[in-house]
């Protein structure tokens, strides 16, 4: 007993000392790691670069960006200061911002061609953490390709061309839901367009009917609104990871994992049934399951279980959240900023209303093969997302070596993203950037085929809906179009006033004031 007092007596005394030495030794490492990381990416000092912090870099800035959900903003407002190639530096770690669209472009297509970027693995840890397994969006090499390969032919311009009437309806909800509120009330589109693309979504990947009051017993019936509510909760978190919150953090006893926690069992109560459903009928005979609907068996989902045994439960539930979040904010804030825009250019709106006009009356309705004569209404929606990327940033790849980039020495392990809202305003790639003008992607159009359209991605890796998207896009705002006039409540800050989450919105989820057209009865 009395050496083990004179034991913690001398322990006690020499603490300061050991205090001192491990406090000594931990700021000593910390100096060294900088000076090494220093001297590896010293190339890196010769481009440009907003004011950082020595030990914390940019962290502050973006932490505050995100906080405020300006993240693309400030990545924005860095290359009209700095200039189209810059450097960030998320503590020590650097990131190029690349603001050239055919720069963008070339650095994609070669880098990921011949293996020197590849998705940095902050992201896809940040991605394959939204479930429980590893997505399409998380993974890369063989484990990207074959999911890839399973989901291509679904997502094909002619595969989706069979779900044209289910896509007409949920439009047409649309249209039902703003002639039955004008000329009484104002209207916010953003989220009528969020239950537009979402229900879509929903009946082409989980057989749930577009049609709100049709029952579905494969699940749990989709509330729009509850639905979205947890993705946004699941997607905030995402974007917080994705710029360096550590994945333990999900466990603290704070409002942010409360919340996470909840809206991930909430996406996952409303999928498992249908993922297990799909499982279910891959192991046994579909003619023993007689109470499953043909919509729900003709649904992607089925199909993908059936055919593809690389995908277990986890892996499915996963790939169904990603979808159901892909599918659904993409297209809907773009359609809300085609609808703005076109407010506020009358000329535009007014050259789209006749060509509308025009192919209804030689067609009698928008069909599958009307689309294919409204061009200038995809020539709106390219217009639209290049004024409003709404993914602006959200892809980070990182150097797997040394690599060239616009001349400059881009050392190994330096991430590499772009902010699109800059690339989109480049007005040496286009004319009058500011000016909202959809002639410019005509195909008639000489210029046309040489403006880069990379607001989808590009090479092999890019948008997998880009079909859904246009599709979806063109048939609703061709509709608007054919039965409304509009304008916007609070004007141009509608377009100006933007929030994001993963992706840009109207943080007013901009309200339009509609009428129904004259000719109207």
């Amino acid at each position: 007993m009395f050496q083990d007092i004179t034991a913690q007596i001398g322990f006690n005394s020499s603490f300061p000392y050991l205090a001192t030495v491990l406090g000594v030794s931990g700021i000593a490492g910390t100096l060294g790691l900088q000076w090494w990381k220093q001297n590896k990416y010293k190339p890196l000092q010769a481009l440009a670069s907003p004011h950082k912090h020595w030990l914390l870099g940019n962290i502050p800035e973006l932490s505050v960006a995100v906080k405020q959900r300006k993240f693309f903003q400030l990545l924005f407002d860095w290359s009209k200061q700095l200039g189209p190639m810059y450097v960030i530096w998320n503590g020590s770690r650097p990131i190029v911002i690349l603001s050239k669209p055919k720069v963008i472009d070339d650095t994609i297509i070669n880098g990921m061609r011949d293996g020197s970027l590849v998705r940095s693995k902050g992201l896809r840890k940040a991605w394959n953490d939204i479930s429980s397994s590893p997505i399409l969006l998380g993974e890369t090499g063989t484990e990207w390709q074959w999911r890839r390969k399973v989901w291509n032919p679904e997502f094909s311009s002619s595969s989706l061309s069979k779900y044209f009437k289910i896509i007409n309806q949920a439009c047409e909800q649309v249209i039902e839901t703003i002639r039955s509120t004008t000329p009484a009330s104002d209207v916010k589109v953003d989220p009528l367009f969020v239950e537009l693309t979402m229900r879509v979504i929903c009946c082409l990947v989980f057989g749930i009917p577009v049609d709100k009051n049709s029952a579905n017993f494969e699940g749990p019936p989709l509330e729009v609104s509850k639905v979205y509510e947890a993705m946004s909760i699941v997607s905030y978190r995402f974007l917080r990871q994705a710029l360096g919150e550590k994945r333990w953090m999900k466990y603290l006893p704070t409002k942010n994992s409360r919340d996470y926690w909840a809206a991930k069992r909430y996406l996952e109560d409303f999928l498992v049934p249908r993922v297990d459903l799909a499982l279910q009928m891959r192991e046994q005979d579909q003619k023993e399951l007689p109470q499953v609907s043909s919509l729900f068996r003709e649904s992607m989902l089925v199909r993908i279980a059936v055919k593809e045994p690389k995908y277990n439960r986890e892996a499915l539930i996963a790939e169904a959240v990603e979808l159901l979040i892909a599918g659904t904010d993409t297209t809907a804030h773009t359609l809300s900023f085609a609808v703005g825009e076109l407010s506020l250019n009358p000329r535009v709106f007014l050259q789209a209303r006749n060509i509308v006009d025009q192919v209804c009356l030689n067609q009698s309705s928008i069909n599958i093969e009307s689309l294919k004569e409204l061009g200038y209404i995809r020539a709106i929606i390219k217009e639209t997302l290049r004024l409003y990327s709404v993914a602006s940033g959200s892809t980070s790849l990182e150097t797997q070596r040394d690599t060239m980039i616009e001349g400059k020495l881009i050392p190994r392990g330096t991430g590499v993203s772009w902010s699109m809202l800059a690339a989109g305003r480049d007005p040496e790639v286009y004319a009058n950037p500011e000016e909202f003008l959809p002639e410019r992607w005509l195909e008639n159009n000489k210029e046309s085929n040489l403006l880069p359209m990379i607001d989808f991605g590009s090479g092999s890796h890019r948008c997998l809906g880009e079909h859904l998207s246009m599709l979806e896009a063109t048939m609703m705002l061709a509709l608007l179009i054919l039965n409304f006039d509009w304008e916007l409540v609070n004007g141009r800050s509608s377009l100006e006033q933007l929030q994001q989450n993963i992706l840009i919105y109207p943080s007013d989820k901009m309200p339009v004031r509609f009428r129904l057209r004259n000719n109207e009865k």
